[in-house]
Order: C-alpha cells, then sequence, then structure tokens
C-alpha cells in the first residue's frame, strides 16, 4: 500500500485559526506604523513646498513673509503668495464644517497659538495638504516673530498643516509621554503640525514638529 503524507482538515483550520489571531494583533500596529511614516513624509514635503514658493515669489514679484504688507486676499499678502505660487484647489475664509481636531489630549476648537478657524484662511493643495493660518498674518519678519529661538506668544505669524486634508485621525503630533525638548521621541506621528512662519520660510513651532522634521 502506498503511504499519503498530509495535513488533515483540523490541523489546518487550526493553523489559519492561529494566522489569523496573529494577523489581528499585528495589523493595526503596522498600519499605525505605515501611516506614521507617510504623515512624516507627506509633513517634510508641505514644508518644503511651501518654502519653495516663498522663494519663488520672492524672485518674481519681490516680496516675501517678512515683506507681506497687507492681510487681504488679494495684493502683497500671504494668501495671494499661496495662490500664486503653489497648486491651489481649494480656500476657505473661515470655519470649516465638520472639521474637529484633536490637539494635545483633548478635541477642541483651534484656539491660542493655531487660532480659531473663523479667524482663519485655509488652503488645500492639489495632494491633499491643508495650511491654514491667521487673517491678522503679515509682515512675518523674523525679529517680530521670534523672541529667544521660540515663537512669541502674541504672533499671528503660526498656524498649522494637515497633511491630509479635513480626513481623520485630525490628531495633532505630540512627543512621547515624559519626553520633550530636545529629547522629544515621537513614535506615533500624526497629522496636524503646528508651524510658525517668517521671512523665506515655514518652520515647526513644536517639540514634536522638531523631532518628526530633524531626527531619524
Amino acid at each position: 500500500m502506498t503511504k499519503r503524507f498530509g495535513f488533515t482538515l483540523a490541523e489546518v483550520l487550526i493553523t489559519l485559526g492561529i494566522i489569523g489571531v496573529v494577523a489581528a494583533m499585528t495589523m493595526p500596529t503596522l498600519m499605525n506604523a505605515t501611516n506614521g511614516a507617510q504623515y512624516k513624509t507627506a509633513y517634510k514635503k508641505a514644508l518644503s513646498v511651501i518654502s519653495q514658493a516663498i522663494v519663488l515669489n520672492l524672485a518674481l514679484d519681490d516680496y516675501d513673509l517678512g515683506t507681506t504688507t497687507t492681510t487681504a486676499e488679494t495684493g502683497t499678502s500671504i494668501f495671494a503668495l499661496l495662490n500664486n505660487r503653489m497648486n491651489v484647489v481649494r480656500t476657505e475664509t473661515g470655519a470649516i464644517s465638520d472639521y474637529n481636531v484633536l490637539l494635545g489630549s483633548s478635541a477642541t476648537t483651534l484656539t491660542g497659538d493655531t487660532a480659531d478657524l473663523s479667524n482663519n484662511y485655509t488652503v488645500f493643495f492639489n495632494d491633499g495638504i491643508m495650511f491654514t493660518f491667521n487673517k491678522a498674518a503679515y509682515d512675518c519678519r523674523e525679529s517680530r516673530v521670534m523672541v529667544d529661538g521660540e515663537p512669541a506668544d502674541d504672533t499671528d505669524c503660526r498656524g498649522f498643516i494637515d497633511v491630509n486634508g479635513t480626513k481623520a485621525p485630525n490628531r495633532q503630533t505630540v512627543c512621547n509621554d515624559g519626553t520633550s525638548g530636545d529629547d522629544c521621541v515621537v513614535d506615533s506621528p500624526a497629522d496636524i503640525y503646528p508651524v510658525v512662519f517668517y521671512d523665506q520660510g515655514i518652520y515647526p513651532a513644536t517639540d514634536a514638529g522638531r523631532a518628526v522634521l530633524y531626527k531619524k
């Protein structure tokens, strides 16, 4: 008689069950890691392309963020600069319906450093990235915006980048518990990054943003 070697149906089902359990346990971690890497890449890209647009505008129209003279939607304004030099597909000049964000540990409207969106200009670029900033922002010179290397508390030249627009999770990227300053570690990058802008660039306004940008 010829012996046939193989697996019984019970063994196959048990093996598939174990694979399913392991996959269910590991997939969320893998998805978070993948999303986090995408958020980091999009954030770095956003800072780069916006800064490039500012430099281009200086070359073509002879003004940058530090020499903007108006808060209007036209003229030598930040809003006009972005619309003239970037692929803007949508703009908002007030609150955005059903857009709620998580800043720190609790859901809130955007106040303080980033301003309430009802007082913001918001632009959406063709790659899905969103940039929102205070309507009162102009004359964003480093000497006016920065104090001892940190953004002045009363500066209007702040906003935030949401790297995937109004899509979830709409959560600010923060340092791991117990880390801050130069020791900040970010294991779970999210999609929102507060920024400060002046002269010819746009920069991280938080320890977490700096950690994501500068650390490997």
